[in-house]
């Protein structure tokens, strides 16, 4: 009786889960649809309905990511570069700032004599979106300046060349004959020096070699490029910026500019900011940096000349103050973050996005002349 009773509970326990499996079976297929659902409703944040190809022969700006030189660099060389500014489309972005872009040196044309640069000429095909979409493109560019130009630029340095050349020729004859000299000769020996000085350097100017051409890290070069498909168009809040929130702490950038350092390299950004410091911490200068996407980061810069300026400045806790930072920076074509601190880990309590506030201020040139700075009408603020 055991043994029968056995068997029928070993005979039950494997029937079992075919007799329950029809109802296993159905909730992957709802879990599916739940999935997709979701799926669906992320598209709708990220992308607007609409597709668009690039116009043809569409100019980008790009910013280069590493050396293309005529001197080390050869035909077939890979290289990327990273699109600038958000590529606008309809009522959204087609291709966000921070898309790369592949490409290929094409040809590598050296310097030749006449004072003639050489030139460089690339191609494109295809752009990776942050993403991780691929998009299949046409396009290219060549450092070559238009026959017209490149007249005109070898005739200006060979004139220069030439005047120069009389200038030395002139007081070549000086030293030689001397002031007498010239006054008996009534100045033909200074014409003769000169021009005998000018036919000089002209005929080296003549023989003298072009610069090579150099992309340097960070350079900017306008491609035209065109999209062999169309492409969804990204909505506005999709491409923003992650940022961090510190309870009490309320930074706001009012204005954004892009100057010359102390050594005149247009490398500096500057923030016009209004902090509402309501936390628990206080942040001194060297609790607050400038991080970009490649997480370089840049303590505030002690060389300026505003008034207003918060370098080496303490925010206190409770304290609301207006002021300047000012960063000099590796790229200011890359994206960047304000970053405050905890003094104590160094880990970071809020990041601030300069592209998001360069956005929402609709800022399209940080050249643009500088403003004089409305002075605030919070009376709570410093």
């Amino acid at each position: 009786m055991k043994k029968k009773l056995i068997s029928v509970l070993i005979i039950s326990a494997m029937c079992l889960p075919d007799l329950l499996l029809p109802a296993y079976t159905a909730e992957p297929f709802r879990g599916h649809i739940e999935e997709t659902n979701i799926r669906n409703q992320e598209n709708d944040k990220i992308f607007t309905k609409e597709v668009k190809k690039l116009e043809e022969d569409k100019t980008i700006e790009l910013t280069v990511s590493q050396v293309l030189a005529g001197a080390t660099s050869i035909e077939g060389d890979e290289f990327f570069a990273e699109v600038s500014e958000d590529v606008l489309a309809g009522s959204g972005v087609l291709l966000p700032k921070g898309t790369v872009a592949h490409g290929t040196i094409k040809n590598i044309v050296d310097p030749k004599r006449l004072g003639r640069d050489g030139y460089i000429e690339l191609s494109f095909d295809y752009l990776i979106t942050p993403d991780g979409r691929e998009i299949p493109i046409e396009g290219g560019m060549t450092s070559k300046l238009h026959p017209a130009k490149s007249v005109a630029k070898v005739a200006g340095e060979n004139l220069a060349y030439t005047a120069v050349g009389g200038v030395y020729g002139a007081a070549a004859a000086v030293e030689i004959a001397g002031i007498a000299g010239a006054v008996a000769s009534q100045g033909y020996t200074l014409l003769g020096g000169a021009a005998l000085g000018g036919v000089i350097a002209l005929g080296l100017s003549l023989f003298r070699k072009g610069s090579d051409v150099l992309i340097s890290p960070g350079d900017e070069i306008k491609v035209k490029i065109r999209s062999t498909e169309a492409i969804p168009v990204m909505t506005f809040d999709a491409v923003r910026q992650d940022e961090i929130k510190y309870e009490g702490l309320d930074v706001s950038i009012t204005d954004i500019f892009l100057e010359k350092d102390p050594f005149g390299n247009l490398n500096t950004i500057t923030l016009d900011l209004i902090i509402k410091n309501q936390s628990k911490t206080d942040f001194s200068t060297f609790d607050i940096a400038m991080v970009n996407d490649l997480h370089n980061s840049y303590n505030p810069s002690i060389f300026t000349d505003y008034k207003n300026s918060l370098a080496m400045k303490t925010i206190k806790r409770g304290e609301n103050i207006s002021g300047v930072l000012s960063f000099s920076v590796d790229n200011p074509n890359r994206q960047h973050w304000l970053v405050f601190y905890d003094r104590r880990t160094h880990k970071p309590l809020a990041k601030i996005s300069v592209d998001n506030a360069k956005k929402d201020l609709n800022i399209t040139d940080l050249t643009k002349k500088r403003k004089k700075r409305k002075k605030t009408t919070d009376p709570n603020i410093i």
